[in-house]
């Protein structure tokens, strides 16, 4: 009888339950990877950090109540918001949107208008009722008026209206936005603003609606390397919707 080779051992075919199993675990890893690729997209969109930046001015008065609500309805984002007045901050990477009044020129951004920012001649009712109130422009010359020191905006601005105004006509000056502000909202005499700002300031009050102050327009505006990052786009969209009802002066 011829003897048994040795070594030779037959391997068990796998049965059609075994198999059954095997393709359910493969289809189980491949859903368990789509899942895990989901929730990571999903955390990269709803979570991490947003850099904005602004004026002085804007990071003050217009933004705060925005990114308060934002924070709301996305806890997950932080939030850094860098009060400058420099334009450059997008093209160095400094920030990841820029809310501006000036529209970016740099072929690299992509900037959004969002409205209009209305200037107004503005007084504390207490500078009013020692002083009276001016009912046409002419009767600014005698009242005590805040202006600018160095920047000559506001003198360039009554010149484009028809009145010829000096620096020596303002008797308090500051090129300081804040300090501005502030000395409005004291009292220490008529000033020119945006608009938006009088809500923040109780007894500030507009005057002289036929002053035509030409206003500034609002940017919003992203890198366009960066535009389509899940989490700025976020950002950048709640800023667009949320932005233009901020800039409506108080009626």
């Amino acid at each position: 009888m011829p003897s048994p080779r040795l070594g030779t051992h037959s391997c068990p075919r796998p049965t059609a339950a075994a198999l059954a199993i095997a393709d359910a675990a493969r289809q189980m890893q491949g859903s368990a990877a789509t899942l895990q690729r989901a929730l990571a997209q999903r955390t990269a969109a709803t979570s991490g950090t947003v850099r904005i930046t602004t004026s002085e001015v804007a990071a003050s008065y217009l933004l705060p109540g925005v990114l308060a609500r934002l924070q709301q309805a996305e806890p997950g984002i932080a939030l850094e918001l860098v009060a400058s007045n420099e334009l450059t901050n997008l093209l160095r990477r400094e920030a990841d949107i820029a809310v501006r009044m000036v529209r970016p020129a740099q072929s690299s951004l992509v900037a959004r208008k969002l409205g209009d920012i209305a200037l107004t001649a503005c007084a504390h009712s207490s500078y009013l009722k020692k002083h009276g109130t001016p009912r046409e422009p002419r009767e600014l010359l005698g009242h005590t008026m805040i202006g600018y020191d160095k920047d000559t905006a506001i003198v360039r601005g009554f010149a484009a209206l028809g009145l010829t105004l000096t620096r020596e006509h303002f008797a308090i000056r500051t090129d300081d936005q804040l300090a501005y502000g502030r000395l409005v909202a004291a009292g220490a005499g008529i000033g020119f603003v945006a608009a938006y700002n009088l809500r923040h300031w109780r007894g500030v009050v507009p005057l002289l609606p036929m002053l035509q102050i030409p206003p500034l327009p609002c940017w919003l505006a992203v890198h366009r390397e960066i535009r389509g990052n899940a989490l700025v786009r976020k950002v950048y969209d709640f800023l667009a919707q949320e932005l233009p009802g901020e800039l409506v002066p108080l009626q």
